[in-house]
């Protein structure tokens, strides 16, 4: 078989593999690598590639390690759900860095952090001042929480005892300049209520329209792929 045609059916081989065990393991895998889980991800990524282009070997052998390092990033994920004590040697545990105020110099220099990792991880909190910070924990996922002291943290509608409505999530009406009927359905609206909205706002076709969304306030959103925007 023509080489160039071996590559294409393995790396369909790998990509629906990838495809299929990366659905399998869910979406923590995307969202929420501890270190470990990232290595598990590097070397299956590896073996997937190697899987498409080493035509010195079979393929089969890089199919099956594919499937068992699979499943071993599965059978973890039961052990460290199950046996959170496990899941502490496996994935580590957070460590806190900043404790009452106090910068944990012992903790930093344990996991070989600098103050200006540390620095560099409250600015991506939009932290710019250290002594606004009660308490500092670096995850498990290398991510910092940060909690301010009570007099830093923003005021709230709660705090200030105001009364809001609620706000749900935004219904996509149009896409693509398509009408999208189930949504349409779901809000209790019609094609004819639709096209009134949108003649009022100068519209003449739905084709114009990239998007539209109706907030839980019943206000509609319009943009068009003339990247001009309307609002109710």
């Amino acid at each position: 078989m023509n080489e160039g045609l071996v590559v294409v059916v393995r790396g369909i081989i790998g990509f629906i593999s990838l495809l299929i065990f990366t659905r399998f393991l869910g979406k923590q895998q995307i969202s929420q690598l501890s270190l470990f889980e990232y290595v598990l991800g590097i070397t299956i990524g590896s073996m997937a590639s190697t899987l498409t282009t080493d035509l010195s070997s079979a393929a089969w052998p890089h199919w099956v390690g594919l499937v068992v390092w699979a499943f071993m990033v599965y059978l973890f994920q039961v052990i460290t759900n199950r046996f959170p004590r496990a899941s502490t040697y496996i994935n580590g545990r957070p460590q806190v860095l900043i404790a009452n105020g106090k910068i944990m110099e012992e903790t930093l220099k344990k996991i070989r952090y600098s103050l200006y990792d540390l620095l560099e991880q409250l600015r991506g909190n939009n932290v710019f001042d250290i002594g606004k910070v009660e308490f500092a924990v670096l995850e498990t996922n290398g991510k910092l929480t940060v909690l301010l002291k009570s007099q830093e943290q923003p005021l709230t509608p709660k705090v200030m005892k105001i009364q809001t409505e609620y706000e749900g999530l935004s219904t996509q009406l149009i896409y693509n300049g398509i009408i999208l009927n189930h949504n349409l359905v779901k809000v209790n609206l019609d094609h004819r209520w639709l096209e009134q909205q949108l003649l009022n706002k100068g519209i003449r076709s739905i084709t114009e329209v990239y998007t539209a969304m109706l907030n839980s306030a019943g206000d509609l959103y319009i943009d068009l792929y003339a990247d001009h925007a309307y609002d109710k």
